[in-house]
């Protein structure tokens, strides 16, 4: 289906040189003298790469029809991760290098979106945040708080380090954004 590339927005997928992006980001720019721009920064989904590009607004742009599809983590191996349709109970992979390092926050059994095209896995729509049990931390030292800023790093349950706050203890369970790897707050 083609578009505007005025209408881009992110999240969309799109053919661009022959192969298939993802846009991350999309800014409209009007440079005064000219023809307006749409800035984008897009990812290619086969190499993982990232790239800034400059579309005229009025330029004709090829967008993928894509389902999201809620599914479930099964596991990953060196170079793939793993998930199932439960209505269906196909199973699909996806390359870790196109999922990028959010996967290392993921626990078996996880639910979260898998875009399609034409039944074949794009990309995922990282949860916003996970629940994860803390396995690994140093107790707080009575008037380590004074600073209020103060963190330490512990060791959750997927084997990541995460910087939390000084209260935080082992056996807690925490959330995290997966995508930025800090700590949002406790169950």
């Amino acid at each position: 289906m083609k578009t505007n590339a005025g209408n881009l927005k992110k999240g969309e997928f799109v053919y661009h040189g022959g192969e298939i992006w993802q846009v991350q980001k999309a800014d409209f720019y009007s440079p005064g003298k000219g023809s307006a721009l749409m800035k984008t920064r897009i990812k290619n989904l086969l190499s993982g790469k990232n790239i800034e590009y400059a579309y005229k607004s009025n330029e004709q742009v090829d967008v993928l029809d894509v389902q999201s599809i809620e599914m479930q983590y099964l596991y990953r191996d060196s170079e793939n991760l793993y998930f199932m349709d439960e209505r269906t109970y196909n199973q699909f992979s996806l390359p870790l290098n196109i999922v990028g390092d959010v996967y290392k926050y993921f626990k078996d059994g996880d639910k979260m979106y898998v875009y399609l095209n034409d039944d074949k896995p794009l990309t995922i729509r990282p949860p916003l945040s996970v629940k994860l049990k803390v396995v690994e931390a140093t107790d707080a030292v009575k008037g380590d708080t004074v600073t209020g800023g103060a963190k330490k790093a512990v060791k959750v349950e997927t084997g990541v380090i995460v910087l939390v706050p000084l209260f935080v203890k082992v056996g807690e369970t925490i959330t995290v954004n997966p995508e930025t790897g800090e700590y949002t707050g406790r169950v």
